[in-house]
């Protein structure tokens, strides 16, 4: 018998040490460059003054802005489902762990027969049952950690959802500024081209001018009174989309039209793997990698036994063939040891899933760093080039500001040296240029807002 036991003991330990691997923790894989390098900046020191660390309200600086923030954080659905789902992972990570103690239960029961003349006799147990599943190859071990990093990853999830409402409230903001600025604009032009148009009237009939210059002048205070129109409705859809993000009944919105985005210093600062290694959504497929790993690691223990220990003790009345009266305590201890015989091969292709599904999770995440690092690329490129298109364009709104007021003065006063069209292109240049400056110092506040959220903002 001891020879037996000895031989057991042997095979156990041997099982063990040569599946020590899929003890091992997930470590950020280094086996190309780009995650090498994802790597050594995981481990570097926090930058706190980069753009992507500051707190939204270190950015965001405009009052009404950050109260509309404020209530989309309190009452975005979208934010509470994914908080939603971090209260699930961490319940799934509280299962895991309470797996390693022994599971209870009490199993009370009773039966009574009678046989010819014979009274009735009653039988009862009220036991309780003990289960322990011993974990030597780790297969509790992978689920915990595996639990545990889908924690992390829906933490994660719950980030970048948070960094996109404030963002998107943030854009909304800022656009629905501008349209209201580009608005204001054109309905200010709309009542300076109407005086044009009065003054053709007026010229035709002292003879300076034809009916085909009325005409033409009609037909651009129209057609600045149909871009009003589109404007109007672009006010509304933007204040419906303020109303979606705070969850509240469409209504207006007060914004500060002519109060631009105050960009922080760091906003300039170039692409490092630091800002990258901090967003949310690159953490996330990391520790989808790290799902898949432990995954990876459960199969392998599949093909190794499970050693399960139970327990029963209660009190019956039932002493083997007979019946007692009053009962008696009990106490049974078992164990066994369940190895995989025949379901060798559905393990191996198990396993072969696993390994699959792991390295579709380190392509994920390698696409993903990249993807990261093309958007904070494309918004500091796009915050650069509207700094300077915003200064040529100031200039150009300068110079046709002069131009319009030259021409009306020389078609006005000088006989014959202008002519109407020429009034009229130079009125549609200058609104033109007008509004493409709006357009331009939009941009720029929606680059920044775009790098902010790029860069995981608003942790």
């Amino acid at each position: 018998m001891n020879k037996v036991i000895k031989g057991s003991l042997a095979v156990v330990m041997v099982a063990t040490m040569s599946s020590c691997h899929i003890y091992q923790k997930y470590e950020t894989p280094t086996t190309t460059p780009l995650t090498s390098e994802y790597a050594e900046a995981r481990e570097a020191e926090v930058d706190s003054t980069a753009l992507g660390n500051l707190s939204w309200q270190e950015v965001f600086t405009d009052p009404l802005l950050v109260s509309y923030i404020n209530q989309a954080l309190e009452n975005n659905v979208d934010l509470a489902n994914a908080c939603l789902n971090v209260e699930a992972a961490q319940a799934r990570v509280m299962g895991a762990k309470l797996a390693y103690l022994p599971s209870v239960a009490l199993i009370p029961n009773g039966a009574g027969a009678k046989y010819g003349s014979y009274d009735m006799s009653w039988s009862y147990q009220l036991p309780a049952q003990v289960s322990w599943e011993v974990d030597l190859f780790g297969k509790l071990l992978n689920n915990k950690r595996s639990a545990q990093v889908n924690l992390l990853r829906t933490e994660a999830y719950a980030q970048a959802a948070r960094s996109q409402i404030i963002a998107a409230v943030a854009s909304t903001y800022y656009t629905l500024g501008a349209v209201n600025r580009q608005l204001e604009l054109s309905r200010n032009t709309s009542a300076l081209w109407l005086e044009t148009v009065n003054t053709m009237r007026n010229l035709k009939e002292a003879g300076r001018t034809t009916e085909l210059g009325v005409k033409q002048a009609e037909a651009n205070y129209h057609n600045i009174l149909a871009s009003i129109t589109d404007l109007e409705a672009t006010v509304v859809q933007l204040n419906n989309t303020m109303s979606l993000l705070l969850n509240v009944m469409p209504q207006q919105w007060e914004v500060n039209a002519y109060r631009d985005l105050e960009v922080p210093a760091s906003a300039a600062a170039g692409v490092q793997m630091s800002m990258l290694a901090a967003r949310p959504d690159v953490y996330a497929a990391e520790m989808s990698l790290a799902s898949a790993y432990y995954a990876t690691n459960s199969a392998r223990a599949a093909f190794y036994p499970s050693l399960t220990i139970t327990a029963n003790g209660g009190f019956t009345n039932v002493l083997g063939s007979m019946i007692s009266n009053p009962g008696d305590w009990f106490v049974q201890l078992a164990g066994s040891l369940v190895a995989p015989l025949f379901s060798r091969g559905q393990n191996l292709a198990n396993l072969r899933v696993a390994k699959a599904q792991q390295q579709t999770a380190l392509n994920t995440f390698e696409y993903t760093l990249l993807n990261a690092a093309a958007e904070v690329s494309n918004a500091l490129t796009v915050y650069d080039k509207s700094i300077a298109k915003a200064e040529y364009l100031t200039l150009q709104v300068q110079d046709l500001t002069q131009a319009v007021d030259m021409v009306q003065d020389l078609f006005t006063y000088s006989t014959g040296s202008v002519d109407y069209l020429q009034v009229i292109t130079a009125q549609q240049s200058l609104l033109g240029a007008q509004i493409s400056l709006i357009d331009c110092n939009r941009a720029r506040d929606l680059a920044v807002i775009n790098l902010y959220q790029a860069l995981g903002g608003g942790r």
